[in-house]
């Protein structure tokens, strides 16, 4: 498939597929609202260097699957960022607790996208590609704390991480360079949730309009003032498990769902690169 063409599939599939709606209260009467606003898309290239830094611990680490591990003959993986609505990430500015519409958007939101990643990798099939979407294939993992990596040595109690990471992917799609909370800021924002796919068709890859993994980054601290767990400093960046024990709580608290989404929402990366300068509300929030 051309570029083009698996841009207008998944804009086209975004705009069809039933799931992307949370029911909004407004003082007297409730109507529904898209979780995600329309996504944006990256290409990068399977063979890109980045994938093998990568499997250093010092980045992700050895765990970390190449896009070749994860499909044979692979040439060209595929970013699709999902950035959360206005509804959403207005819900979520203020307090110390999650809003309904964000833990809503953070449990079913990701079950759509699932499904939405799923109908993305038949449509490519259907068009003589072969795929693979590692974040619904059977050999994804995710590890906290090291448990499950106990055949690498390098890894330590504090050692988050999987065996695909989306944001990696998408910083070498050219969507977006890192912040301070670890999150990915794209040209919409750090408010929002990734998946990709790796293909087997060569498509050229975009070009990063970036080299530092912090670019677009202010460094400003907002969200680690806006953490309700103190997992964020300036200094020491995110404290993976202290994030952890307070998503843990949000989960016993709202179960079936979870999450925060402090660090996203409130800040000057709300939905935009603050940068490159911002000319909507998000870029004063909080």
């Amino acid at each position: 498939m051309k570029k083009e063409d698996i841009i207008d599939s998944i804009l086209s599939l975004y705009n069809d597929l039933d799931g992307n709606t949370v029911e909004i209260t407004d003082d007297v009467y409730k109507r529904k609202s898209p979780i995600y606003d329309p996504p944006l898309v990256g290409f990068g290239d399977a063979h890109d260097g980045l994938f093998d830094e990568y499997k250093k611990t010092a980045v992700i680490g050895p765990w970390h699957m190449s896009p070749e591990e994860w499909l044979p003959g692979a040439e060209t993986v595929i970013s699709v960022f999902f950035p959360f609505s206005e509804d959403v990430r207005r819900s979520n500015r203020s307090g110390d607790q999650p809003s309904f519409e964000w833990l809503y958007g953070r449990i079913e939101g990701q079950a759509y996208i699932a499904v939405f990643s799923g109908k993305l990798k038949e449509l490519i099939e259907n068009n003589g590609a072969a795929v693979c979407v590692p974040s619904i294939d059977a050999r994804f993992r995710s590890f906290k704390r090291g448990e499950g990596l106990d055949g690498y040595s390098d890894a330590r109690p504090d050692t988050y991480g999987s065996r695909w990471s989306e944001r990696h992917a998408a910083y070498v799609c050219g969507l977006g360079t890192f912040g301070l909370s670890k999150g990915l800021i794209t040209s919409r924002g750090i408010a929002g949730r990734f998946t990709s796919l790796i293909i087997s068709d060569k498509i050229t890859p975009d070009k990063r309009p970036y080299s530092g993994i912090y670019d677009y980054c202010l460094m400003c601290g907002a969200c680690a003032k806006n953490c309700p767990a103190g997992a964020i400093t300036i200094e020491n960046g995110k404290d993976h498990i202290l994030c952890e024990k307070w998503l843990n709580r949000t989960a016993e608290k709202y179960a079936p769902r979870y999450g925060c989404g402090k660090c996203q929402t409130g800040v000057p990366c709300e939905n935009c690169i603050p940068v490159k300068g911002c000319t909507d509300s998000a870029s004063s929030a909080g």
